[in-house]
């Protein structure tokens, strides 16, 4: 940089973190306790190896644990890091919790910029080191037009959750898309209308915080991206422009344009750890400027309840309040609509890591009023064995219900003693969230997600393929309550292959038809496969791709889907036990009747692998009832009559059983069934019935 450069310096101020443009410059604070001086580094470049140094002492720029200078001279688009130069010392010996003579980047910036040369652990020649580190950028976070945008807000009654990668969504070929845009947030905008089509409410995104590609094992790509570097930066390589200001104007261009066809945009963040990994990882920032605060340290190690190498410190004052920041920075200024807490259990741990009695980081989230209108959804547990399904405090928080995987894949494959607990997922769980005034929305309800088998996979394999991942199949969950049905992976076997379709419909009806929120993963309406790979975290290619060019089959498997999904908007089970939702109070509930293979007569014996059930859709004035036989034969059951409506008859909406394009109408034009009448129900199979009332 010019060193003949005529800049201003003055004191600042702490009242915000992280630079903040000024009328008359841009003034830069941080948090850093233990630091005695430090240098704020300014680069012409990302590649610059001779930046503008302004050294700051402890005596006049900090602020007990802040520190803090303005710069007059400099606007947007400044490039900046920092360096610590000395340490606080305490009896002469420097303070372990900061890394001095590191260049570090601000864990408030709001872009994070990768040299062309960049090397995660810094050289020892000083002048590399300078060229090769990663660096930040002033933005102007207020300069975007979001015109007329609005959040949709739809309620989660009404919400349809669609998980997805954002690279992985328009990365393959087949999606059309040019070389350029193709895996971009500019790629997703193209394909709004195939979400628009499929019914889709809302897109939860995997993670798109700023994490490193190149961090996972050697040879692998860190697909997933659950490794961040900043909590405030967008990933740049989601982005087709490389501009300074590109990550964030293309990915609230796909925000706003998501919006305007009504979806709602969750993000999966996570607070939990960092890509710093432990003492033996590279140093970004945070283990830069305060490592013991930051951190869970216990006896100087790193508490590793992430299974990542660290644990945020969640509930330090300023990792909770960089927590607050960060969310109501993309709430407020990125227009997002909500977020997944990953791995959410770890942000009760105290700074030694035992559990929390109170919540205090995810009350705050839940209170804070900047967040009134977003909606939370936690992952209740973490990779130290801490399991808080049913135990998030806070009437906003919802959770991914992990027992509703587990149950209904168990009942569907055909084990035993399972009957009761089906019953409880597909009611909302009442036996897990028995709070008072709970809705069944507390509840979000997948088969499959990012983490384990693709629906294809699941009803395809009985075991785990992870040999590609390089870890000799020990990665990944050994329980998968998955089944092959008689032959492991993909063969040409057309009854076999009608069964697991049948099986796939199963888990999507199910899904869609049970109360709480539903969420489906990316792919699983076209059956994505991962060739029973379910830990893909590191397979950046085809293998984790969205295929855009489908067969009769995977059409098939779209059309059902989206038929479900319009079904699923139209209304939901109404839960009337009050004032709790005990499983004695739901049973004999009269807006919900159970039924066997004879109306009134559901078998709840461990041997039972059917059930019956029969409610009212309360927006449509439309009775259903819905027949699960999840046994290896048919069954006949006979028909229940509409309550109240001995004259009304059934149309069948639902039969997964018939052959292909006659399993789903929306037009009521399929078979009419009158009360008494006998029906074959298909070995595993669900049917669905209606009654228009009105």
């Amino acid at each position: 940089m010019d060193k003949n450069k005529n800049f201003v310096i003055s004191v600042g101020h702490c009242r915000k973190l992280g630079p903040i443009i000024e009328e008359d410059g841009v003034n830069f604070s941080l948090w850093c306790p233990d630091a005695e001086e430090m240098d704020l580094l300014l680069f012409d470049d990302v590649n610059d190896d001779d930046p503008f140094v302004i050294h700051l002492c402890s005596n006049v720029f900090k602020s007990t644990y802040y520190w803090h200078v303005k710069v007059r001279g400099i606007g947007k688009n400044q490039i900046y890091a920092y360096r610590i130069t000395k340490a606080v010392t305490v009896n002469g010996v420097p303070s372990s919790s900061v890394k001095t003579d590191t260049v570090l980047i601000d864990p408030y910036a709001k872009r994070v910029l990768f040299p062309d040369n960049y090397q995660r652990f810094p050289p020892k020649d000083q002048k590399l080191a300078l060229k090769t580190c990663l660096k930040c950028a002033v933005i102007d976070v207020n300069e975007y037009d979001w015109g007329i945008d609005s959040y949709p807000h739809h309620s989660l009654e009404n919400t349809i959750i669609y998980e997805m990668h954002v690279k992985g969504f328009t990365k393959d070929k087949s999606s059309g898309l040019n070389e350029k845009i193709a895996g971009t947030y500019k790629g997703l905008i193209e394909k709004i209308p195939y979400l628009v089509e499929l019914g889709i409410t809302a897109v939860e995104l995997m993670p798109v915080y700023q994490f490193d590609e190149d961090d996972a094992r050697p040879h692998m790509k860190n697909y997933w991206g659950y490794s961040p570097m900043s909590f405030f930066a967008p990933q740049d390589s989601y982005s087709s422009d490389k501009s300074i200001t590109g990550p964030l104007d293309e990915f609230r261009d796909m925000v706003k344009a998501l919006h305007k066809n009504g979806i709602e945009v969750i993000l999966d963040v996570v607070y939990n750890h960092t890509s710093e990994g432990d003492d033996f990882g590279p140093t970004y920032c945070y283990k830069g400027f305060d490592k013991n605060g930051y951190y869970i340290i216990n006896n100087g190690y790193h508490q590793n309840f992430s299974g990542c190498g660290n644990s945020l410190n969640a509930n330090q004052p300023v990792v909770r309040n960089m927590i607050m920041d960060s969310l109501i920075f993309w709430h407020e200024k990125m227009h997002v609509d909500g977020f997944r807490f990953d791995l959410a259990s770890i942000l009760t741990r105290d700074k030694l890591g035992a559990p929390m009695k109170d919540n205090s980081t995810l009350l705050s989230i839940d209170a804070n009023f900047k967040l009134a209108n977003a909606k939370l959804i936690a992952e209740p547990w973490d990779a130290g064995g801490l399991y808080q399904l049913g135990a998030i405090s806070g009437s906003k928080w919802r959770e991914w219900n992990g027992q509703f995987r587990d149950d209904v894949r168990s009942f569907m494959r055909g084990d035993g003693a399972m009957v009761k607990k089906f019953v409880l997922r597909i009611l909302g769980s009442p036996d897990i969230y028995n709070e008072h005034q709970v809705d069944p929305q507390k509840s979000i309800n997948f088969i499959t997600c990012h983490d384990g088998f693709t629906l294809n996979d699941l009803v395809t394999y009985a075991d785990k393929h992870n040999d590609a991942n390089g870890e000799h199949n020990c990665d990944g969950n050994n329980n998968n309550y998955s089944a092959n049905y008689g032959f492991e992976g993909p063969c040409e076997d057309k009854n076999l292959n009608a069964l697991r379709l049948r099986m796939a419909k199963n888990f999507m009806a199910l899904t869609m038809l049970s109360l709480g929120t539903p969420m489906i993963l990316m792919g699983d309406e076209v059956l994505r496969t991962q060739k029973g790979n379910n830990n893909a975290y590191c397979q950046d290619n085809e293998l984790s791709y969205l295929k855009w060019n489908r067969d009769e089959r995977q059409e098939e498997m779209f059309r059902f889907t989206k038929s479900l999904i319009t079904l699923c908007r139209l209304g939901k089970i109404k839960h009337h036990s009050e004032p709790n939702h005990k499983l004695q109070n739901t049973l004999s509930n009269a807006k919900i009747q159970w039924h066997g293979c004879k109306p009134f007569q559901p078998d709840w014996s461990d041997m039972s692998h059917s059930v019956g059930f029969l409610y009212y859709y309360q927006k449509q004035d439309v009775y259903a009832y819905v027949f699960v036989n999840a046994y290896w034969q048919d069954l006949t059951i006979e028909i229940p009559c509409v309550p109240g409506h001995l004259d009304k008859c059934w149309f069948q909406f639902i039969n997964t059983g018939l052959d292909k394009g006659k399993d789903v109408s929306l037009y009521f034009m399929s078979t009419r069934y009158h009360a008494g009448q006998k029906l074959r129900v298909k070995n595993r199979s669900v049917v669905m019935l209606l009654c228009p009332v009105a």
